[in-house]
């Protein structure tokens, strides 16, 4: 641990404005594993228009300082930073009752999403604090009038409101993409276990990698915080769904039409096909995954398997591998060896989970578990929140709301059996919104039918089979290239979704312009703008001296039938299309036309530079189209333009600085009409 710094103190404080605030305990805060004090929440009351204007003031000006790519290298920084100090973060997660692995989900998940956005950001966005949503679109007949979209950091702060289940994962995945949209962020974590966040945060502010302001914590109430947002901020929330429904209508928020984003506990379900017999593989996977989801995190889990729907006939079988697998899962403190599975966060949520299941046992039998006094594995855990996995069965699941209505947040799964697939999907739909639901199949046709309708009610949906077992993330993980969240019940928001995720927290605009003033303000060259000619090829340039718009209009070459002849025999392309004459003719194009990659090697021939120089490597090709076809004797030329460019601030192994450059290629012919276009990306050397 760093001299001087203390990850734990006896008073929690919120970071605010830039300064450490709390002294006078409060709400006193214990360990799920022993019920002995782990800390307080601070009595202070926070001044939150302070919070915001610090934020709006000095959190933006510090972030917008900065660029997507140089942000993207800040979070990768900070991810390293705080990986060589996790185990200072598991010592403090063993009280939330997490058991190792649990407290890897939640830690080694946080920083593993950092590292994630940090890669995507780097190769995805570009360099700037724009990004050009195009492609143009004309607007007029001649082209001096167009349009095209642009994403522009809002102004505002994101308020991140989190629940108690992932105290450090829950902040880094919310604020990676916040962060890389030029956002600042308030973080504010459930109070139940707020001693790891507050953790978590000391660290970062003392990591020094984040501009000021870019991340404040507040640790207990959020008091009048959402009434002093105003239009360029947002609001994000986890956890339930009541809550979710009371946050979303604050009058400020309604009135300001503050984009508010839910994630939502949801009763998730899993559906073992009626394909799958007790003799294949996937049975046993379908019963692995129910185990797992109800175990991991204690089921402390948003995307856990609350309903577990499977084939009437295999009912008996399923319950009996579910029950066995479950009793041999040891409960207990995770600190002793052979415990399983922990506790669940705090006494309030063993007094919840065991309200709700004596709820759900109104209409559903017992078919193990069920108990919170039981004699757990370890010492002084009598006062710990323990609860037992609990495995229910509702006979008429069709004719039963309860079990799609009420959920026991933790270790509580129920077996509800169908007829057929029909009955299948109707149960999983009860579920009014969910965000993940499994499917576990061995044949693609069922898939195939499955999938789209359940897609319709699910925010992610995760097929199984043998093929996928050995690398499948699981039913519950939700992953940083994949979109979190769910309709209905589950919130109607979206989380995480690779880049998706940082451009909701951006502002979009149409712009409407000639090309040239379109060019000017996406810094991305737009077909039909003034182009730069400065008498140098572009390809002699440093990517300092490269200008958007910076252009080469290339000599032009003749294809004829040797080049056909020999494309064809270098390359075994023998198409018809390209050597016979009569079909070609009896085809639409009614002659014979030149292969489209050898108008492509052609156009290279005529605009690549053959000495050493700036442009160290084309490393490919997007948006190509062959526009329209080169005929034998056609002649070519080419219209070469810088498009864009993004500074990744990176450097050789000899420590050579470099840069991507884009390049608009436009293939013409002797009639100037296009007859192919592409971008061309190229690594381009600096001159430091």
């Amino acid at each position: 641990m760093p001299e001087g710094v203390s990850l734990m103190t006896t008073v929690l404080q919120s970071f605010v404005a830039g300064r450490w605030i709390g002294q006078q305990p409060a709400q006193v805060l214990h360990s799920a594993i022993n019920g002995k004090e782990v800390a307080f929440a601070h009595a202070e009351t926070l001044d939150f228009g302070e919070a915001l204007q610090f934020g709006r003031t000095t959190g933006l000006q510090g972030m917008l300082a900065m660029d997507f790519q140089q942000r993207a290298a800040a979070l990768r920084a900070l991810a390293k930073y705080l990986g060589e100090r996790k185990e200072e973060l598991y010592a403090i997660s063993a009280h939330t009752g997490a058991t190792r692995i649990d407290s890897w989900v939640d830690i080694e998940g946080g920083t593993g999403t950092l590292f994630a956005y940090a890669g995507m950001a780097a190769s995805e966005l570009p360099s700037g604090n724009l990004i050009h949503e195009g492609p143009v679109a004309p607007l007029g007949k001649k082209n001096t009038f167009a349009g095209t979209h642009i994403l522009v950091p809002r102004g505002g702060v994101a308020v991140h409101i989190n629940a108690f289940n992932f105290p450090v994962w829950g902040l880094l995945e919310k604020f990676a993409p916040t962060f890389l949209a030029g956002m600042p962020c308030i973080g504010k974590p459930a109070t139940a276990t707020s001693y790891l966040t507050e953790a978590l945060v000391r660290m970062i502010d003392q990591s020094g990698i984040l501009p000021k302001g870019a991340l404040q914590l507040v640790i207990g109430s959020t008091g009048d915080l959402l009434d002093r947002l105003d239009v360029a901020d947002v609001v994000t929330f986890t956890g339930s769904a009541d809550t979710a429904a009371k946050l979303r209508v604050n009058a400020n928020v309604v009135r300001n039409s503050i984009p508010f984003n839910a994630e939502a506990d949801s009763l998730n379900c899993a559906i073992l096909a009626d394909d799958v017999t007790p003799d294949d593989e996937e049975f046993d996977l379908f019963v692995k995954e129910v185990v797992r989801e109800m175990t991991v995190k204690a089921g402390q889990k948003c995307t856990a398997i609350r309903r577990a729907i499977v084939p009437r006939k295999h009912l008996d079988a399923v319950a009996e591998k579910i029950k066995a697998r479950l009793a041999k899962v040891v409960v207990g403190d995770p600190s002793v060896e052979g415990v399983k599975m922990g506790a669940l966060a705090s006494k309030s949520q063993q007094s919840d989970v065991a309200e709700r299941v004596a709820l759900l046992r109104q209409s559903a039998e017992l078919v193990c578990g069920g108990d919170a006094n039981l004699n757990w594995v370890g010492e002084g855990v009598t006062n710990g929140a323990f609860f037992q996995p609990t495995l229910l069965l509702c006979q008429k699941p069709l004719s039963t709301d309860s079990v799609h209505d009420v959920e026991a947040f933790g270790p509580v799964s129920t077996l509800m059996p169908y007829d057929n697939m029909e009955e299948a999907m109707a149960l999983a739909k009860r579920g009014k919104g969910s965000l993940v639901g499994s499917l576990i199949t061995k044949t693609p046709e069922v898939a195939a039918q499955v999938v789209p309708r359940l897609a319709a009610n699910h925010g992610r949906l995760h097929v199984l089979d043998r093929e996928s077992a050995g690398e499948s993330t699981g039913h519950g993980s939700p992953l940083p290239s994949l979109k979190h969240g769910g309709p209905g019940r589950a919130g109607g928001g979206e989380e995480l979704g690779g880049i998706r995720a940082v451009t909701h927290m951006m502002q979009r605009a149409a712009v409407q312009g000639s090309p040239t003033m379109l060019t000017a303000v996406t810094r991305e060259y737009a077909r039909g703008a003034k182009v730069i000619e400065t008498g140098t090829h572009p390809f002699k340039r440093y990517f300092e001296e490269v200008q958007i718009g910076e252009s080469l209009l290339t000599a032009s070459r003749v294809i004829g039938e040797a080049d056909v002849k020999a494309f064809g025999e270098l390359t075994g392309d023998m198409f018809y299309m390209h050597f016979d004459d009569e079909a070609a003719k009896a085809s639409a194009f009614g002659k014979r036309i030149a292969h489209g990659y050898l108008v492509l090697s052609d156009a290279a021939g005529l605009f690549v530079v053959a000495e050493p120089g700036p442009v160290l490597a084309n490393y490919g090709l997007d948006t190509l189209r062959f526009v329209k076809p080169v005929g034998l004797g056609d002649s070519i030329q080419v219209r070469l333009t810088c498009k864009r460019k993004i500074d990744r601030n990176k450097k050789d192994a000899n420590g050579q600085g470099q840069g991507v450059v884009a390049w608009d290629v436009e293939v013409t012919n002797q009639d100037k009409e296009l007859v192919a276009s592409y971008d061309i990306l190229t690594l381009v050397a600096k001159k430091g």
